[in-house]
């Protein structure tokens, strides 16, 4: 597969601003992070805009990498197929003087992503969220903002919605950990006997993906759209041949957000 125009920088298109920053956590204590906001070109920031959150933000917010976020969200508003967002961009908390060369392996990454309670969404909603109401008005409505994540980040904006759905309406999980890790096997069963939450849900994976003691990649996100499909949820499965990395949900990416942001200007 190859990148489309919507992944490329386009001369006429107006360039977002990116600040960078760095945050001590309360909730998950002792850990530090670094974070990016993203904000569209021109925009006011006491206009109320949606908001999306990307787990390991390093990764989304980089431009020469698979995803290159600012620049599909420059394109897609450029051409009024999503509204404008603000992207908030974070990574996983370290509990050491300085963040490790191997960001994966953040030490709090898994306690944060893999666990299936509440407790990360509250940090966005106690902590972040609120940071970035600081300097930009943010809309109130849950189906303005979206929640994304790669790997472990895909599961944990799943739990962050599943969790509080009444603040997460959108979810897209690349590659997501729907494994054995700290339970997340479970959500194809839970999803089939609890009660339908309001969110919108797109998934992608692919064959190749992990298949390791904790489970198998492919068949957990598989039987996640199985369990979508049977409760009657709005979803979409985008299903390859690839492996444990972004390049396919990166490709697709612009198709991605414009289907989770249909309707919502």
């Amino acid at each position: 597969m190859e990148y489309s125009a919507d992944s490329t920088r386009q001369p006429d298109v107006p360039r977002g601003t990116i600040t960078k920053h760095t945050w001590q956590s309360q909730i998950f204590a002792e850990t530090t992070r670094d974070y990016w906001i993203y904000a569209p070109a021109g925009h006011d920031p006491q206009t109320p805009a949606g908001l999306m959150v990307f787990q390991d933000g390093h990764t989304y917010i980089d431009e020469a990498w698979v995803f290159r976020v600012p620049i599909v969200f420059d394109n897609l508003m450029y051409q009024k197929r999503i509204p404008p967002p603000i992207g908030l961009f974070i990574n996983p908390g370290h509990k050491g003087a300085a963040p490790p060369p191997n960001l994966w392996r953040s030490d709090n990454r898994s306690y944060e992503y893999d666990s299936l309670s509440d407790e990360y969404a509250q940090f966005l909603i106690e902590e972040m969220i609120p940071e970035v109401g600081k300097s930009y008005a943010l809309a109130d409505e849950p189906k303005m903002r979206a929640i994304c994540g790669i790997s472990s980040g895909g599961i944990c904006a799943f739990t962050a919605a599943w969790q509080r759905p009444d603040y997460f309406h959108k979810v897209l999980s690349h590659v997501g950990s729907f494994a054995d890790i700290r339970g997340g096997h479970v959500y194809p069963f839970l999803i089939r006997k609890s009660s339908n939450r309001d969110i919108r849900v797109f998934l992608q994976d692919g064959s190749n993906d992990l298949d390791n003691r904790y489970g198998n990649w492919w068949l957990g996100n598989l039987q996640m759209e199985a369990a979508l499909k049977f409760r009657g949820y709005d979803h979409k499965f985008s299903g390859g041949t690839g492996g444990h990395n972004g390049e396919h949900g990166g490709v697709i990416l612009p198709e991605s957000l414009a289907w989770l942001w249909r309707h919502a200007l």
